[in-house]
């Protein structure tokens, strides 16, 4: 497990939420980071003038000792390491995903601007990391459910398996929201050569369901324990997914789905919700979420 830190209030709830999730998994955590200040080719050390505890290396080593600190009080007894890292924080922690189960971040950092609800550093590692990322937003909460986005695509399937497995480890029910409209549903075929390709809002309503269960099959199976909900809505994916948010403990969605533009590697929804969600939000792209 991995967390980046910088000091802010964002990345010391971000190392709370990562020492729970390491005491859940029985892993280890590693705080990192960044220090982008060598590149500069500014002074690292304290001022001549100021005082022996001062400088930019300091102050680092200070961000990341109260992160530890604050993670081994919300998770005692779990292993904790920390790095000061060499480097730009997207690529930094880009790089520390290739070898983690998660990275946890928070949603804002000490760079962000006023009125931004969401740090780049969040929607980089969103699309490009190399293994679940967590971005921690919203509200915490101890009930509620898991809520998993469920849109029926290959890239969406691993989504669905950390969802399980998020929820059997947290003993929480797990919410299966899909959300459809006559706009993005797939046609079912006419029931014969006759009859013109199109179909009332019950044959879509029926096919959005099924799509549905089979984006599930199997899971059941694997998590028993696992007490899930269908929840099929006729309406905009983002809008029901921040709504269902309001009462989550986390929300999980694939990084892409059904109806992206080649190319793309993190989709509209996700971003969305990385800006507007209620809670913690997991981001699953493709194959990084099997480790």
């Amino acid at each position: 497990m991995v967390v980046g830190v910088d000091g802010s209030d964002s990345g010391l709830a971000a190392a709370e939420e990562a020492a729970r999730e390491a005491r859940a998994r029985g892993a280890a955590l590693k705080v990192v980071h960044a220090f982008v200040w060598p590149a500069m080719h500014v002074p690292l050390g304290p001022s001549p003038l100021g005082p022996p505890g001062g400088g930019l290396r300091n102050m680092a080593l200070r961000a990341v000792a109260e992160a530890v600190e604050r993670a081994r009080t919300a998770a005692p007894g779990i292993e904790v390491t920390h790095a000061v890292v060499s480097g730009e924080p997207l690529t930094v922690l880009e790089a520390q995903s290739r070898d983690a189960e998660l990275v946890v971040v928070g949603s804002r950092g000490m760079g962000g601007f006023v009125g931004l609800m969401v740090g780049s550093t969040a929607v980089h590692l969103a699309a490009h990391g190399r293994c679940p990322v967590l971005v921690v937003r919203g509200e915490r909460r101890a009930d509620g459910p898991v809520v998993v986005g469920v849109d029926g695509s290959p890239a969406g399937e691993d989504a669905v398996d950390f969802a399980f497995a998020e929820a059997d480890l947290r003993g929480a029910p797990l919410v299966a929201l899909h959300a459809w409209t006559t706009w993005n549903a797939p046609l079912p075929a006419p029931q014969g050569a006759a009859v013109p390709y199109a179909n009332p809002r019950g044959a879509l309503a029926a096919e959005e369901e099924r799509l549905l269960s089979e984006a599930l099959a199997g899971r059941r199976e694997r998590h028993p324990e696992v007490a899930v909900e269908h929840r099929l809505v006729h309406g905009a994916t983002r809008e029901a997914l921040i709504e269902a948010s309001r009462s989550a403990r986390l929300l999980v969605v694939g990084a892409r789905g059904r109806g992206g533009f080649t190319g793309l590697l993190l989709g509209s929804v996700s971003q969305a919700l990385l800006h507007h969600a209620e809670c913690p939000v997991a981001v699953v792209r493709g194959a990084a979420g099997r480790r």
